[in-house]
């Protein structure tokens, strides 16, 4: 019980850091929500019932541009597939914890949370199911807090911030600092390389699918290098 509550404190501990990237992205939310003119109750069950950023906004768009409800739901989707792909990469780790505790996970399964939680299991492959499960909830849990809170607080309040302060600056900086301490390997960088070139030539495709095409193609040649170096 001591190690599980020692690896849930020092997720926790590691974490901290992107909170004060997750408070901003959720406040330029809540403020989008009531510029839309959603509900309060809306806004914050979107938050809460969603837990995604990125697909929270582009659902919230289409909204706002009157299309369809199966058309919204489809693109929430289809930006969110890359938790399919974060599930698939933690399930050798937690894939073995009783199933209430990976549905816990799979609700609280951010961008920085899986990957502060991947680093740490590739540093210390000695920790045990029961402590991988801790230290990624330590990680979690004040993210999905925080996200619903300052919600909130943009929805609130949120007008009354100035644009010169650029809420918006979090969305860019939060991958950046998941993204960069990953780019260990040639491998990495060449996936990493791979999904920015496509990404940017594919941006004309609709509804995130070309980000989606991106990253698919970017793990292909990740592997395909790794394989080639592994010879």
């Amino acid at each position: 019980m001591a190690r599980v509550n020692r690896a849930f404190w020092q997720g926790l501990t590691n974490g901290l850091p992107f909170l004060l990237i997750v408070a901003p992205f959720a406040a330029v939310f809540g403020v989008a929500g009531a510029e839309a003119g959603l509900p309060l109750a809306q806004i914050l069950g979107f938050s809460a019932v969603v837990v995604a950023g990125a697909s929270q906004f582009a659902a919230l768009q289409l909204m706002t541009e009157n299309a369809g409800v199966p058309l919204v739901i489809t693109a929430a989707l289809v930006v969110n597939l890359r938790m399919a792909m974060y599930s698939a990469a933690l399930a050798p780790h937690v894939g073995a914890a009783p199933l209430w505790q990976r549905v816990f996970i799979g609700y609280l399964n951010f961008d920085h949370s899986f990957a502060v939680a991947m680093l740490d299991y590739e540093q210390r492959p000695e920790r045990t199911v029961s402590g991988k499960v801790a230290y990624f909830l330590g990680v979690a849990i004040p993210a999905g807090s925080v996200w619903v809170g300052f919600t909130l607080v943009g929805a609130v309040v949120g007008t009354a911030i100035p644009d010169s302060f650029a809420l918006d600056f979090a969305v860019p900086i939060a991958f950046l600092a998941i993204v960069a301490p990953a780019l260990k390997t040639l491998a990495h960088i060449a996936a990493a390389a791979t999904s920015i070139v496509l990404a940017l030539l594919l941006s004309w495709m609709p509804s995130g699918t070309g980000l989606i095409l991106a990253a698919m193609v970017a793990m292909i040649i990740g592997a395909e290098v790794e394989r080639r170096m592994g010879r």
